[in-house]
């Protein structure tokens, strides 16, 4: 019998999130770094870095691959910009996300593989999961780490890591998901159209929020901030992976219900996350 899996509720993702304390400082709220912008897609790994800082972050660290990339965001001077290999010099660091706009050139095969070796929780997404594909190398130093790993794929990517085609991992989602999860020992977000969860103790949930308007691109490297933010303060990798998703998904349908679904982008996204956010922990 095939596993049903269980619909997300807000106060089911609400729950676990954790209330700061009134002396509560940025070293409380965790060190994020993001790791991704090569030649042409800094953006990505900007948007990802916007992102976990708007949700909560203590302290966001950007390392870019591309060669003369900005030394500072002009739209979000917070987020501190370095050379990508820099961020992995960098200590206590809580989480790192890794793969927004990664690229799949031998730099971005190289930091991949030392991000593997770090013994800290990581995010990986886009063209990590890309490289992973065919570095079955890689695959196996990822099924070696002791720290925690979520990746958040989507179809194409999935069928890469799955060796099926994308029509094979659409036509039976939970099936594809959970085998990623077992393959890779990692928690798993199958992303798209009622998005799937798979945490580390093998439990299948179901994401009902987020509409047609997400397409876009940008969305993955936001909700990828989003879940290193919520890891950043305390969370642990499930519980945050599964906020992250649902609140992705409902501030995209917050702006669906301002007639705004045609043209919606990854940054609106990221403001209402935060708007939402606050307004649930208010009530």
């Amino acid at each position: 019998m095939p596993k049903k899996p269980s619909t997300i509720s807000r106060k089911l993702a609400i729950a676990p999130f954790p209330k700061r304390p009134i002396d509560s400082h940025k070293g409380l709220c965790g060190t994020v770094g993001i790791i991704g912008g090569n030649h042409g897609m800094v953006g990505a790994a900007l948007i990802a870095g916007r992102a976990a800082l708007k949700l909560g972050s203590g302290v966001v660290h950007v390392g870019l691959l591309a060669e003369g990339a900005p030394a500072v965001d002009n739209l979000q001077a917070e987020l501190m910009i370095h050379p990508a290999a820099d961020i992995l010099k960098l200590a206590k660091l809580t989480v790192v996300a890794i793969g927004n706009g990664l690229g799949r050139d031998l730099a971005a095969q190289k930091i991949l593989y030392d991000a593997l070796k770090l013994e800290t929780t990581l995010v990986l997404d886009a063209d990590a999961l890309n490289i992973l594909a065919v570095r079955p190398d890689l695959r196996a130093i990822l099924l070696e780490r002791k720290a925690t790993s979520v990746i958040t794929p989507h179809p194409a990517e999935a069928s890469r890591l799955l060796g099926l085609s994308t029509e094979e991992v659409q036509a039976d989602r939970p099936a594809a998901v959970l085998e990623l999860a077992k393959r890779l020992r990692c928690s798993v977000v199958l992303k798209g159209a009622n998005s799937l969860i798979v945490t580390g103790d093998g439990a299948l949930l179901l994401n009902k929020t987020g509409n047609p308007g997400m397409s876009s691109a940008g969305m993955g490297d936001a909700l990828s901030g989003i879940i290193a933010a919520f890891i950043a303060q305390g969370m642990n990798a499930d519980d945050a992976l599964i906020l992250a998703v649902y609140l992705h998904g409902a501030a995209g349908d917050a702006l669906a219900e301002q007639v705004a679904s045609i043209g919606m982008n990854a940054t609106e996204v990221i403001e209402w996350s935060r708007w939402l956010l606050n307004q649930w922990l208010a009530k």
